[in-house]
């Protein structure tokens, strides 16, 4: 008797939370439509700001053309959320919080490219109003999904244990060693003639029009191509296979000071999802007096680069937004030089500031979380960061700025404080900054900052948390592309 009358209450407990979940969900996806809805009058307007007033400067980029770029990637991810409705399960869960994040990443670039080019670009305040509200908009969307997300966990944790996610099988790491011949290349670039195209530009148009939903590997001979490289939203599943660092080089100069936005003086910038790299340096040799260069600059969703070099001063790695991973990978600069918004891993890579002008500080990190329930961040595992001149580790570009340094070395021109404030207190009580068992002659944690958002000892859960499992999600998609990693902490 006790027994029924306890499961009759518990089955009227458990139905009217899965009733109040239901209503929770509803309530999100009806959000998310709005935020469509808001996204494409906002697309029409940039599209017709694009035509109507284009620069007198042809070689300036118009900062609404990077709006307009930036919503058709948001339409897309919002119509993928869509599509998913009554289907949406726990399973979706990373995606849809991953994808959510990354429209307010758009929104926020948007946003910034208009107040770049303010004094020379008089058409961005109507732009920029429109910006606003839909920001609005998708972090209401956000917001209800990490409630849906968090009842969703309650009834599972309540009935039963979840079930084990599947972590495909070894095999696939075969491509981690595969020989170009092996990995079945579409197109073959080189300078002297030999493959099917000069230039990556060609190869990459080529493969566009082939419309393969297949892996897309481009092998890109030994030699320097000074291109700009554009992987769009729409090219997914695109490999870059060079003949290794140093070797196959692809160099641009596009600067932030030459008048482009930060956004549009990347050399190479990938946008499709699956985007791979492998064997290729990247850089922007702009200098250090151009301010903002961007050497690559990855939006793609799952993305991974792996023993490649990304060479530049101020801004040289741009980890824009979604999921990325570099593995073994150099990465050189000055100010900033490891910046965005991205949920993104570095393992095993080597980063080192160069020196910098007189009279200014040098900065590897400055991320960009400008909301908390994002799920975003830069986290730092088992690398090596030296430096040729007094270096921070990092500052906040960002209110909830979020970066990690775990089990990584630290040279002795890191400062003995290690991170530096944005602008005086800001952001200093809301960012997460963690270091986690480091090494070297820069890792004494004794005279770091004494900020509430700085954590000078994470722990080993607080640290896990950070891991290629859990915060990219790195064991369901990164097996696939043959690049190798370490799923957890370094043993």
């Amino acid at each position: 008797m006790t027994n029924s009358n306890s499961n009759s209450h518990f089955s009227r407990l458990s139905s009217h939370r899965s009733s109040s979940s239901s209503r929770t969900k509803q309530g999100f996806l009806a959000s998310v439509q709005e935020s469509m809805n808001h996204a494409l009058l906002a697309r029409s307007l940039a599209f017709n700001l694009t035509i109507s007033h284009r620069t007198t400067q042809t070689h300036m980029i118009d900062p609404v053309h990077d709006c307009l770029e930036l919503l058709d990637d948001t339409l897309e991810m919002l119509s993928r959320i869509s599509k998913m409705r009554d289907n949406m399960s726990s399973d979706d869960d990373e995606d849809v919080h991953t994808w959510l994040s990354a429209t307010l990443t758009n929104q926020d670039t948007c946003e910034q490219s208009l107040q770049e080019q303010s004094n020379s670009y008089k058409h961005g305040f109507t732009m920029d109003f429109v910006a606003r509200n839909l920001t609005g908009l998708l972090t209401n969307s956000l917001n209800l999904f990490v409630s849906v997300k968090s009842k969703r966990r309650n009834l599972l944790s309540e009935h039963h244990e979840s079930s084990p996610r599947y972590v495909p099988s070894s095999e696939v790491r075969r491509l981690l060693e595969a020989s170009v011949e092996e990995l079945k290349v579409f197109a073959v670039v080189a300078l002297d003639g030999s493959g099917t195209h000069k230039t990556i530009g060609e190869a990459l148009l080529a493969a566009s029009l082939a419309s393969s939903s297949d892996r897309t590997v481009i092998y890109i001979k030994a030699g320097t191509y000074n291109e700009i490289i554009r992987i769009p939203t729409k090219q997914k599943n695109v490999m870059l296979v060079g003949d290794g660092k140093g070797k196959t080089v692809i160099v641009g100069s596009r600067s932030y000071k030459g008048g482009y936005t930060t956004y549009q003086t990347a050399t190479v910038a990938a946008m499709g999802d699956g985007f791979i790299a492998k064997y290729i340096t990247f850089i922007n040799n702009a200098g250090p007096k151009m301010e903002q260069a961007v050497a690559l600059r990855v939006g793609a969703d799952k993305s991974a680069v792996y023993r490649c070099s990304v060479e530049g001063y101020q801004d040289s790695l741009y980890t824009h937004k979604n999921r990325q991973f570099y593995r073994e990978t150099d990465i050189t600069g000055t100010i900033d030089f490891i910046f965005g918004d991205a949920a993104v891993v570095l393992q095993s890579c080597n980063i080192v500031a160069r020196r910098a002008l007189p009279g200014h500080n040098n900065f590897v990190t400055a991320q960009g979380r400008a909301e908390p329930k994002q799920n975003s961040g830069i986290s730092i595992i088992n690398c090596r960061i030296t430096a040729e001149t007094l270096t921070y580790i990092g500052r906040p570009w960002k209110a909830y700025s979020r970066t990690v340094v775990m089990q990584s070395y630290l040279g002795g021109e890191i400062h003995p404080s290690g991170w530096y404030p944005w602008s005086g207190g800001f952001g200093l009580n809301t960012l997460f900054y963690g270091e986690f068992m480091n090494t070297g002659p820069g890792s004494s944690v004794s005279g770091r900052v004494k900020w509430d958002g700085y954590h000078s000892a994470l722990t080993v859960t607080e640290a896990e948390k950070f891991t290629v499992a859990n915060f990219i999600d790195g064991d369901m998609w990164l097996p696939s592309t043959g690049v190798s990693f370490d799923s957890g902490l370094v043993k």
